[in-house]
């Protein structure tokens, strides 16, 4: 794969990212989107309706999501301080247990990606898919914190 266009290039990096966030998941008989609620949630206790933002899914399968999720000890729903209505999701302590093994092994997955990259580079290429993950944040509304990614400052 040589003279890849920045599309074409971010697509390959996107499917090789993909497939090592799977196995990670499969490993721990996750799904991806299971993945991804448990990332959303280390450092955020979301309502309903915005993890059904971030995860880009109907309220009711998001319902169905963090039912999977309690059934489990990952998650536990609270009732929002501010609006008794509002369903709230937070980790549990397993949930963050698990949350920090996921972080942990993507970290180490995905830094081998990155392996052949001078550091320089990878500084580079760290701010330039910042700023292409916070402009997609903001033209879908959510905050510009990424949904789920390895992260040694969280």
């Amino acid at each position: 794969m040589s003279g890849l266009d920045p599309v074409d290039a971010i697509v390959q990096l996107s499917f090789a990212v993909q497939a090592r966030l799977a196995e990670i998941a499969a490993e721990h008989d996750l799904s991806i989107t299971q993945l991804r609620l448990l990332g959303i949630l280390r450092d955020r206790e979301p309502a309903m309706l915005d993890l059904a933002r971030h995860l880009k899914l109907e309220k009711s399968s998001v319902t169905g999501l963090v039912d999977r999720a309690q059934r489990r000890g990952l998650v536990e729903r609270s009732t929002a301080p501010h609006d008794g209505r509002a369903v709230h999701v937070r980790l549990t302590a397993e949930g963050r247990r698990l949350a920090e093994q996921l972080t942990a092994e993507a970290n180490a997955a995905l830094s081998g990606l990155l392996g052949a990259i001078p550091a320089r580079d990878r500084e580079r290429l760290s701010a330039l898919a910042e700023a292409i993950v916070r402009q997609h944040a903001v033209t879908r509304g959510i905050d510009g914190d990424p949904p789920f990614g390895p992260s040694s400052d969280r």
